[in-house]
């Protein structure tokens, strides 16, 4: 079969760092070539996966200027329409709108969102005269609270399991770790609480915003607390980092405070077989096994008692059952088999 997977312009495919979806792109892209599929990509000018072809429609820089992303589109319009009838599949994790030339036409589409869903869009593309195009959210929560019209299917999101280690022997001392972007819904000052009422040494690894909102949030509610002791900030880390702090670490501490479409840094976790304690937003309750691959609670006190169970927890079951539901492969298949 021959696949075109097409990514706004922006972020390197893979990324070198922030980047959740390019890095879902990636592997999805490496998995179809791997599986025998020719393997086409849309994304940054830059961007590099083994076994496929790239085809630059955007500079890297995030996030790209209005200008740049019209170009992009008329880019992607062009190649799209250009090549029309040399896919089986169009796979977009872009913008709807590189679909509309071929909206009509026979090929398969499929349309997937990582994040949350504009039913306006979606009744404005459904009123068009349409063909084989399927919608798809990374999660049921995200589906559900669409509410859009058309056919829709929930397949969650994906990690290479083969970038983390399972860690089994931890530290006396092993700290929690709270690792995303520092940003009030992520609800960084609500780990710190927790570890400090635990007496637990906590880790914060992740990007500051540059939303002066979030740059106050930062200054005010976390920096304060960063002793380098007990609350340590380690800032942004790469896959190799992330493997090292979450498999250290005795569980991820996920406080969140809105209706995270998935949050993949939860499936990371597990593949280093690292528990995950999450509040009951959003994907959480679908990605997490209660009492196999972690807990879901509902405050920050039931967070503080979860804690104190961890030790109930068998870490290479989590990774076993998170390679089983979310590895790149199986991912790749229920993506196919639409």
């Amino acid at each position: 079969m021959k696949i075109l997977l097409v990514m706004d312009p922006g972020i390197l495919v893979p990324p070198k760092g922030y980047g959740g979806i390019e890095r879902i792109v990636a592997l999805l892209a490496e998995e179809y070539y791997r599986q025998g599929h020719t393997v086409d990509v849309l994304a940054t000018q830059g961007s590099r996966v083994e076994g496929c072809t790239m085809y630059p429609i955007g500079k890297a820089g995030f996030p790209p200027g209005k200008k740049e992303m019209n170009k992009a589109i008329f880019r992607a319009w062009k190649f799209i329409w250009k090549n029309r009838k040399k896919y089986d599949l169009i796979h977009n994790f872009g913008r709807l709108l590189y679909l509309l030339p071929v909206l009509n036409h026979p090929v398969k589409k499929i349309m997937c969102y990582q994040r949350e869903i504009t039913a306006r869009n979606i009744r404005i593309y459904n009123s068009l005269p349409n063909k084989n195009i399927i919608f798809s959210g990374c999660s049921a929560d995200l589906v559900k609270r669409a509410n859009a019209p058309g056919r829709w299917v929930a397949i969650h999101n994906a990690v290479d399991f083969t970038v983390y280690s399972l860690t089994t022997n931890l530290a006396t001392d092993a700290p929690l770790i709270f690792l995303g972007r520092i940003e009030r819904i992520k609800g960084c000052h609500t780990a710190i609480e927790v570890a400090k009422t635990t007496n637990n040494i906590l880790i914060i690894a992740g990007n500051k915003s540059s939303l002066p909102e979030e740059v106050e949030y930062f200054e005010q509610k976390i920096q304060p607390q960063i002793d380098n002791k007990q609350i340590i900030y380690v800032g942004e880390v790469n896959d190799e980092q992330k493997n090292e702090w979450l498999g250290k670490s005795k569980a991820l501490l996920m406080p969140i405070e809105w209706n995270e479409p998935f949050g993949i840094v939860m499936i990371e976790a597990m593949a280093c077989g690292t528990p995950v304690i999450g509040f009951a937003c959003g994907s959480v309750p679908e990605v997490v096994r209660e009492n196999v691959t972690g807990f879901v609670c509902r405050t920050a006190d039931e967070m503080k008692e979860k804690i104190l169970l961890l030790n109930n927890i068998d870490r290479p079951m989590v990774r076993q059952y998170a390679e089983e539901r979310f590895g790149s492969s199986v991912i790749a298949k229920e993506y196919l088999s639409l």
